[in-house]
């Protein structure tokens, strides 16, 4: 990749993914100038999307890869890496048990255990830095859900992240706010191993600036010159005859009074806000969260002028991955896959600061690395990271 940092051929940053999905997140710290050396996922289509677009990945259960290797060599392997030469680890344990529209079942799902194999993970490889990301949901959940008022979860895992060394911040992370033209809350924690001192993205772009290039990006930024959307899911015929009358920013509250409670069923009388159901999108606005399919009663995404789901072209774009990306599998897969994805923008962000904090302690360690001197070395990768 042109964007990653690298001496004399051999990139300085590279990083270990975990629960890479479609690669949105390691996108992103590629943008930043990372080198993602082996991505893993236990999800067929994303693995053959990764492999796909050139990458390493290696494809599996991690819980039953690390215990066939707990020493973690199946990924040093793949990365064709020392243990010492690892930047970062980064990965988002699937965090459907976490989730605020979810059931919230927390460590009682199996799914929410998952962090503790990305944990074991960092144990072993010891990287200088970590990144995990996960739903906002898991900033609140309680570590026993059957007793509202035990500890945060968050404390649990942060607590183990400290018993290993690791100096850590975290906090939510609208992506809204890094030039991703959707609102996505993210949870983000990053971890330092040598105490260096790491800490959240500051945003670059503002819902109200004097200057247009630092203003939060739209829809219409993101798909208003898509002319061909391609490969599409598809409403029924009964929500296409109720979206018609939506107009463009409406939901089903823009239905008259007694199709609305018709259109709406049960949910009519529910509380909540409701806003997802019928509903349009607008192109002066960003696009709220992308879900994992866009035809989902309560949670519809309807392009703002046509009566039918974006596209899965035009949730790539929302995401910001790039128009050459390769999505492998049917829509449905492809829905998924770009639904799950960290935003590029707030990947790259990451890896920026990532960076930063890197090479404002790295003499000694760049030293150690290449062997050379550090004159020549900071010269190096100044000129590599101003693209000379």
């Amino acid at each position: 990749m042109k964007n990653v940092v690298s001496i004399e051929g051999t990139p300085l940053f590279p990083v270990v993914s975990l629960f890479s999905g479609a690669m949105g997140l390691d996108l992103g710290l590629i943008d930043a100038g990372l080198h993602i050396a082996v991505s893993q996922d236990y999800d067929k289509w994303c693995v053959e999307t990764i492999r796909k677009n050139g990458h390493v990945a290696v494809e599996g259960d991690i819980r039953k890869l690390v215990d066939a290797d707990p020493e973690c060599n199946f990924l040093l392997n793949a990365a064709k890496l020392k243990k010492e030469a690892v930047f970062a680890v980064v990965g988002g344990p699937p965090c459907q048990s976490f989730s605020t529209a979810g059931k919230r079942l927390g460590v009682e799902d199996e799914r929410g255990l998952l962090y503790n194999q990305f944990i074991h993970v960092i144990e072993k490889l010891t990287p200088r830095f970590f990144v995990m990301e996960n739903v906002k949901g898991l900033a609140s959940m309680p570590s026993d859900p059957t007793d509202k008022d035990s500890p945060p979860l968050i404390n649990h895992i942060l607590a183990k992240f400290k018993a290993m060394g690791y100096h850590t911040v975290h906090g939510v992370l609208d992506a809204v706010h890094y030039g991703t033209p959707q609102f996505r809350e993210r949870l983000v924690i990053i971890g330092s191993r040598d105490n260096e001192a790491v800490f959240l993205p500051s945003p670059t772009h503002f819902h109200m600036h004097q200057k247009a290039e630092m203003r939060w990006r739209t829809l219409f930024d993101a798909i208003g010159d898509i002319t061909d959307s391609g490969p599409q899911g598809k409403f029924t015929p009964a929500v296409n005859e109720y979206l018609k009358l939506v107009p463009e920013g409406g939901n089903w509250r823009s239905l008259p009074p007694a199709m609305a409670k018709l259109a709406m069923g049960g949910a009519y009388e529910s509380g909540g806000g409701k806003v997802g159901f019928y509903r349009r999108l607008s192109y002066t606005e960003p696009s709220p969260t992308l879900v994992t399919s866009p035809n989902q009663k309560a949670t519809l995404l309807c392009h703002p002028r046509e009566t039918r789901p974006l596209s899965v072209r035009e949730y790539a774009r929302i995401q910001q991955f790039p128009d050459s990306w390769i999505f492998e599998g049917k829509v449905t897969d492809c829905y998924r896959q770009i639904g799950n994805a960290v935003p590029i923008p707030l990947g790259r962000a990451i890896g920026q600061m990532l960076i930063s904090v890197a090479l404002g302690n790295s003499e000694v360690r760049v030293k150690r690395m290449r062997g050379t001197s550090v004159h020549d070395t900071m010269r190096q990768m100044s000129q590599a990271l101003s693209g000379k």
